[in-house]
């Protein structure tokens, strides 16, 4: 606590209390800042935590926070420790004071999370005309959005011949063996990979297997793209 932070939640009031009913006002803005239903309790948690960290992040101490937002102090300590719930007016007056959108002291309720589980032997196999009966690539899942971040993919190699394409793409890559062994080609070299090596390189330099070692062969790849690239083919 810095300097000036003395003040604290009244001793005779349990955690979480929250003595203030929220105005309607307040509760619809909240709601539709996230598209989400809330509590009172809630928004005071969540409202009490942002106005803590942004008045930190401006090293304002409590009692000048509290002076320029035309609030009292006490006040100002019940709403940080989440047991008063503050009026819209008295919102936009703490929004003002610490610079930002009255949507931004919002920011931290139940907001909804993109997630991806893939679960065993349920990830999506691509098929191309690089591939054959004896290579799997399976697909491991991405988060949703017009472009990938990240894609995880674990590559199978049962039977041997055929032909390796190089490949290429932006961003950087990490592969990890499974199992098996294999000569994996970057940049005119070849690395021997042996059951539980990784490796990890720039996907801009041509790579990809160029002998295999010992079958099957099973490794999985993770490639990351910088931000607004584009997905590269399956395989590499």
């Amino acid at each position: 606590m810095t300097s000036g932070e003395t003040a604290g939640p009244d001793p005779r009031e349990s955690p979480g209390t929250v003595r203030d009913i929220v105005d309607p006002d307040t509760l619809a803005l909240a709601e539709a800042a996230i598209d989400s239903p809330l509590t009172a309790a809630e928004l005071c948690r969540v409202v009490g935590s942002r106005v803590r960290e942004l008045r930190r992040e401006l090293n304002m101490t409590m009692s000048s926070f509290a002076t320029e937002a035309e609030i009292s102090l006490g006040m100002l300590s019940k709403i940080e420790h989440g047991q008063s719930a503050p009026s819209l007016s008295t919102l936009v007056r703490l929004a003002t004071t610490a610079k930002v959108p009255v949507t931004a002291l919002f920011r931290g309720l139940d907001e909804e999370h993109d997630l991806v589980i893939v679960r065993a032997g349920e990830g999506h196999e691509i098929h191309h005309d690089r591939g054959g009966h004896d290579r799997l690539y399976q697909d491991l899942g991405a988060l949703r959005g017009p472009n990938r971040v990240i894609e995880p993919m674990i590559t199978t190699i049962a039977e041997p011949g055929g032909v390796f394409p190089l490949y290429q793409h932006p961003g950087v890559e990490f592969l990890h063996v499974l199992e098996g062994s294999l000569y994996y080609g970057y940049g005119g070299k070849a690395y021997l990979l042996n059951t539980g090596d990784t490796m990890q390189i720039h996907g801009e330099v041509a790579h990809g297997p160029v002998e295999l070692v010992e079958l099957p062969i099973r490794f999985i790849s993770i490639k990351v793209y910088p931000a607004n690239e584009p997905r590269a083919p399956a395989g590499g």
